[in-house]
């Protein structure tokens, strides 16, 4: 374990807090939202224009690069970064979720339960032993085998700057005793890919501040499901192992509300003084209230997923933080997506526009769409670190959510 993250400030009347995070190609400001460039690439959007945008990090997915076009053509071209042109962190994930989520159907019915419980439901598809995962490519149906070992290697290959341990899956109607056995399955592969990691993983980078950091900083992940007796068991076990920084994965609930008792009954057993990562979260609600949580790091593809479907994010009076760029009320509206927003597509083109692009099916409007999406949550969370910086947070979660902060964090 390396001492990378430096809190930086708190908010008395809950638990977030900003911070610095190191990483060997530059610092993260933290709470921060991650793009996610699922294959190399924050979809219809440049590395350019993403960065100038304020994204800080954004996250790529083991899973699908090592499917294609592979780990070691990446390696061959200097690493993700230098492959898809991005000179700022990455984060990569084990790959475990995807091949659980990928099988079960979508990844909402996965989390919400709306698939199968068992991966033996997919036997020709996924089989789970205490070695390794054995699936097949949603590209081919060619067989593939993940050990702990083989995900961290994959990731030393891909050459982030953030990768995670390897872990199982279960959904969310997997039930107590089978989220316990995969947890402590987890536990057990956690311990292996930190044993392989330390064994095998690239040598720490001296930065030109004079400090010292991993050049892959390994962060674990805790489990649990949804009860609490697991989850503080899983984040204590987790905690104790020398991880640069932990992750809430695992089954979140079946709705924001039970998501949120997963983050309480988690954060208070986690280390205060290493980064904490919510996987897969990005609405704006979610973003704000597990940052009153004490979450210090976001990521979802929600953003781009929205872009393609015409939705832009704004800020609705009823909380709905969506608008359907289709609709026929914005066929004369010269109004920018949103008022006072300055990304590019605010600045340079309105409503009517956009709305007409859609309705044109021409792709221009998916890219302009998506990028206010990304520059949205990417502003939404400046704002955020600047009101915990200026003591201010109770009053920016009123503002956009319209309640105050609850008592007894």
């Amino acid at each position: 374990m390396s001492d990378i993250f430096t809190i930086t400030a708190r908010d008395p009347g809950s638990h977030a807090r900003t911070g610095i995070l190191q990483t060997a190609h530059g610092p993260v400001q933290t709470p921060i939202f991650m793009p996610v460039g699922t294959r190399a690439t924050i979809k219809s959007l440049s590395p350019d224009e993403v960065r100038a945008h304020g994204a800080q990090i954004i996250l790529g997915n083991t899973y699908h690069l090592y499917l294609q076009p592979g780990h070691e053509l990446i390696a061959r071209h200097g690493g993700l970064h230098r492959f898809m042109a991005w000179d700022a962190p990455i984060l990569t994930d084990s790959g475990g979720f995807q091949v659980f989520s990928l099988v079960y159907g979508g990844i909402a019915d996965e989390v919400k339960g709306r698939r199968p419980a068992h991966p033996s439901a997919h036997p020709d598809m996924v089989k789970v032993t205490e070695d390794a995962v054995i699936f097949r490519s949603y590209l081919d149906g060619s067989r593939h085998i993940f050990t702990p070992e083989r995900s961290i290697e994959v990731q030393h290959g891909l050459g982030a700057d953030i990768i995670l341990c390897f872990d199982e899956l279960p959904p969310f109607r997997a039930g107590y005793d089978y989220t316990a056995q995969s947890m402590v399955r987890s536990h057990r592969w956690a311990e292996r890919c930190l044993a392989y990691h330390q064994t095998h993983g690239p040598a720490p980078v001296a930065l030109t501040t004079g400090s010292v950091v991993p050049r892959q900083a390994l962060f674990g992940i805790v489990h649990g499901g949804v009860f609490a007796d697991l989850r503080r068991q899983s984040a204590e076990y987790v905690g104790a192992l020398p991880f640069d920084g932990l992750c809430i994965g695992g089954s979140l609930g079946s709705d924001k509300s039970q998501m949120y008792e997963v983050v309480d009954m988690t954060v208070p057993h986690l280390p205060d003084a290493r980064p904490r990562h919510l996987l897969g979260v990005g609405d704006v609600d979610d973003l704000l209230e597990c940052v009153a949580r004490g979450i210090d790091m976001f990521d979802c593809v929600s953003p781009t997923r929205l872009g393609r479907h015409g939705a832009a994010l704004i800020r609705d009076p009823e909380r709905r933080w969506k608008l359907n760029v289709s609709n026929a009320a914005l066929r004369d509206d010269d109004r920018p997506l949103q008022e006072g927003c300055t990304c590019a597509t605010c600045r340079t083109f309105s409503r009517a526009y956009i709305h007409y692009l859609f309705r044109a099916k021409e792709l221009l409007g998916i890219r302009l769409v998506s990028l206010h999406n990304v520059a949205f949550l990417l502003n939404l969370m400046a704002e955020v670190r600047a009101s915990i910086a200026a003591g201010q947070f109770p009053v920016l979660y009123q503002d956009w959510l319209g309640k105050s902060l609850r008592g007894g964090w």
